[in-house]
This record gives C-alpha cells, sequence and structure tokens, in this order.
C-alpha cells in the first residue's frame, strides 16, 4: 500500500467521482460467524480467511478505513462473500440500472478481488478502467505482474492521475 500510495490515490479518484455526481461504489467483503457462506472444506484464500477468522461481519476486519468511510451518495454494495464483486451481490443490477458503462476500479488485493472484477466487469460488457496506483497486494512483484500482465488483458490500466484528468477532460 506505501508502495502504490493507494490509500491516497484512491481518497483522491473518490473526492474526483463526487464532485463530478459520479457513482462512487464499495463493495466490502463480509462472513457471518462460522462462515456458513464457504464450502464446509475452502481452500486457497478462502481457507486463509477462515482460518485468520478475517473478514467477519461485524469485526473491525470488515470496517470501512476512515478515509475511504462511504458519505451520502456513496453505494455501498451488500453481500459480497468472496473475490469477484459480482458474485453474490446485486451490483450488476446497480450499475445497469443507473445507465453505468464504464467502471473504474480499485482496492485491495490487487491479484485477487481487484482482478477477479475487473474480469467479470469486462466479460459483461463494461468499459474497465483498473486504476493501478489505487490497488495493492502482498509484494511488489505480485503487484508488478497483475499491474503489468493481467490488467492489459482485461481493462485499460491506468494511475489516478491520468483517469481524473480524463474525467476533467470529459466534463469540461
Amino acid at each position: 500500500m506505501a508502495q502504490t500510495g493507494m490509500l491516497a490515490h484512491a481518497q483522491a479518484v473518490a473526492a474526483g467521482m463526487r464532485r463530478r455526481s459520479a457513482a462512487v461504489l464499495h463493495a466490502p467483503i463480509s462472513f457471518a460467524d462460522g462462515y456458513p457462506e464457504m464450502p464446509a472444506e475452502p481452500y486457497g484464500i478462502l481457507a486463509g480467511i477462515k482460518a485468520a477468522g478475517a473478514f467477519r461481519k461485524g469485526s473491525w476486519g470488515v470496517a470501512f478505513t476512515q478515509a475511504m468511510a462511504p458519505v451520502a451518495g456513496d453505494i455501498v454494495v451488500e453481500g459480497k462473500r468472496g473475490l469477484d464483486c459480482f458474485v453474490s451481490t446485486n451490483i450488476d443490477f446497480i450499475l445497469r440500472q443507473r445507465g453505468i458503462t464504464g467502471l473504474a476500479i480499485a482496492g485491495f488485493l490487487t491479484n485477487c478481488c481487484v482482478e477477479s472484477t475487473m474480469r467479470s466487469a469486462y466479460e459483461r460488457g463494461f468499459r474497465v478502467v483498473t486504476l493501478t496506483d489505487c490497488a495493492a497486494t502482498l509484494s511488489p512483484a505480485e503487484q508488478a505482474a497483475a499491474v503489468e500482465r493481467n490488467f492489459p488483458m482485461f481493462s485499460r490500466p491506468m494511475t489516478h492521475d491520468v483517469f481524473l484528468a480524463g474525467l476533467e477532460a470529459a466534463t469540461a
């Protein structure tokens, strides 16, 4: 997060979107106590989440950091129980109901939730921008692999300042 400046850059994008009355959506992951939403024997990252007791509804692990807390007018998408924002939520309905055809995606982990959501948005026909400096993961090598190899296949990767400059030009 420190290497990409993720938090400050994501704040700048959210503020820029709000100034333009564009939708800002938050899709936090959370699970009920005991993780009944998971398979009986989860594996991979979901097994790690369960073993760590992470992302339990009502715990600090699902609370928004103050810097990215939703404000009036933001949309908090409920029901995210895995890596992809489109699975188990109504985000597709929310976007289409509002006529939204383009997404700028940010978040944590770059090579997990961000990448999963990016791919699903691409497959659903959205114009996808993935904000390279508004995402972070566990190591510089993993960040570079996702940004340099995977993002260009399913999105238009760009930094927050390039994205905001494009918004400014489009609304001028």
